[in-house]
């Protein structure tokens, strides 16, 4: 026990959990567009899907606690390895080398993680926290989405969100051993897919409810 609980405190038990809380986060991502899909075909289809998510009743209790505790996980383990490589190099190069595979997502991952935290909030406090008009969540959506401020800051949102995903997708197949000349340029290339459908998924819904694009 004492061992695991080394083996988490080094920077590679961190990246473990860094990866295995993102895979975590990537299949939620999955299922939550594959959910909000329905969105795009209509309000009755939409409010069935959120009624079959109400009558899961506990278990999707348990899930939000394992998502909470993902997301604790994630953020102050990012933290803490960003304020480890802060203090390994506390002057910044004199040159910015794109060097070794660093990509803007790689760059910016920590901010656009911190960014990412603040939608989460923000969203959580639109969408989950509220009384729904006549128990219809799909009037929340609509309500929320007929103002041109909230279109505009989900898109952006979720252009972040997909930023983020794009790097963190690859970043964490290598860090569970999968870094291999064979294989990383295929999970790169699924990365970016991924990452396209995660900003076109759920960046198109706020067009399509608020404006009907």
């Amino acid at each position: 026990m004492n061992r695991l609980v080394d083996t988490f405190r080094t920077s590679i038990g961190k990246k473990w959990m860094m990866a295995v809380t993102g895979l975590g986060f990537c299949i939620f991502l999955l299922i939550h567009l594959l959910g909000n899909l329905t969105l795009y075909v209509g309000r009755q289809i939409f409010e069935s899907y959120v009624e079959h998510l109400h009558a899961l009743g506990p278990l999707i209790t348990v899930v939000e606690i394992g998502l909470l505790a993902f997301l604790i996980i994630h953020v102050s383990t990012g933290a803490v390895l960003f304020i480890q490589n802060l203090r390994a190099r506390p002057v910044g190069y004199a040159v910015n080398k794109r060097a070794g595979g660093r990509t803007i997502g790689s760059a910016t991952a920590p901010y656009t993680g911190f960014l990412i935290l603040l939608f989460i909030i923000f969203h959580l406090l639109t969408f989950h926290f509220v009384e729904h008009p006549d128990g219809m969540v799909f009037n929340t959506v609509a309500a929320t989405f007929s103002s041109a401020f909230y279109i505009c800051l989900y898109m952006a949102a979720v252009a972040v969100v997909a930023v983020h995903v794009r790097h963190g997708f690859w970043s964490l197949f290598q860090t569970l051993g999968a870094n291999h000349p064979k294989y990383m340029p295929i999970i790169q290339g699924a990365g970016i897919v991924f990452a396209i459908l995660v900003g076109f998924g759920f960046g198109l819904i706020p067009l399509y409810i608020g404006w009907g694009i």
